[in-house]
């Protein structure tokens, strides 16, 4: 499973460029292979969903592109620079942002943007305008002198996207930047995203909740233990199914009970529900069946067209 799974809903131009390059890249945490020989290309002016189950390397990848993490063995090339060998030039083109936005609660948002744009060398006389920019890009101008301590938390990563963007990278690498966001807020930043690829920006984004990248994506990226996927790994006959979506009042009485079954399952946006492979309404009905008996207040399924779950769920070795 060493060659890349990459899925395009629409051709990408024949000028794109890769934004980012990585060659059998590696890393290591003692005994455990986070990153096992991962290989793929994300071209400048897209999206790249990269998608993987709890544990496949996903966050470490990031970590590695962004060059605050040392690969073992291979190649990392972001906006043309080694992530080892030019790490600073290569980190001045990247706007991080991590699944958990850490902050300083005292600072206001001005204050916290400001820092971060100075510290990438941004001209102070140009830091004010630049800060108002991105905050009004990210619907944050009227807490703009508000301290992040009275933030919710979809306010806070909003906050964080536009720390990522303060000193206008050209590669963004963001992780599950959907979380906490409300409704509307996702879709504004689905929105913003779409906008910022059209702009020559390289995007890799990773969430675990594939119906959010349905709508975003140009590229996709599977990883399965800390490797890129072989296409024919997710090759699948007629009869071995399709998704169905499941949803129950109890999402974790619903998970276990698919946990005990054996049944791989994959998260949806909402808490209690997810996407199960079934071959047909046959077997839709015997798992409504089971469940009903073990407890489980299922109170709706129906199957679905998505292609990013479809093939996700082909993995069944891993589960999220």
């Amino acid at each position: 499973m060493s060659a890349v799974l990459t899925q395009e809903p629409d051709a990408t131009p024949a000028t794109a460029v890769p934004g980012i390059e990585a060659r059998d890249l590696k890393r290591a945490f003692g005994e455990v292979r986070a990153v096992d020989g991962i290989t793929f290309t994300a071209p400048a002016g897209a999206v790249t969903a990269l998608i993987g189950p709890n544990g496949s390397g996903k966050t470490t990848l990031l970590l590695l592109l962004s060059g605050l993490l040392r690969p073992d063995a291979g190649q990392a090339r972001v906006a043309g620079h080694d992530v080892v060998s030019e790490n600073l030039q290569a980190r001045s083109q990247v706007g991080w942002m991590p699944d958990v936005f850490g902050t300083w609660d005292a600072l206001t948002c001005t204050e916290i943007l400001s820092t971060f744009a100075h510290a990438y060398g941004m001209e102070r006389s140009a830091t004010p305008a630049r800060v108002a920019q991105v905050l009004a890009l990210v619907h944050l101008s009227e807490h703009a002198t508000s301290p992040a301590r009275v933030l919710s938390r979809g306010q806070k990563q909003r906050l964080g996207l536009a720390r990522a963007l303060v000193h206008d990278p050209q590669v963004l690498l963001l992780d599950e930047p959907a979380s906490g966001l409300d409704p509307r807020s996702r879709v504004e930043m689905r929105d913003l995203l779409r906008t910022l690829a059209e702009d020559g920006k390289t995007i890799l984004v990773s969430s675990h909740v594939l119906a959010e990248l349905e709508d975003l994506y140009d590229h996709a990226v599977f990883l399965s233990r800390g490797r890129t996927v072989d296409l024919a790994a997710t090759e699948q006959p007629a009869s071995a199914g399709r998704g169905w979506r499941l949803e129950a009042v109890d999402g974790a009485e619903l998970r276990a009970f698919l946990d005990e079954a054996s049944i791989p399952w994959v998260a949806g946006p909402g808490t209690g529900e997810v996407t199960v492979p079934l071959a047909g309404a046959d077997s839709a009905s015997e798992l409504i069946r089971a469940a009903v008996s073990a407890g489980v207040r299922l109170h709706t399924i129906a199957p679905i067209a998505g292609r990013l779950e479809e093939t996700y769920l082909a993995l069944n070795e891993e589960r999220v």
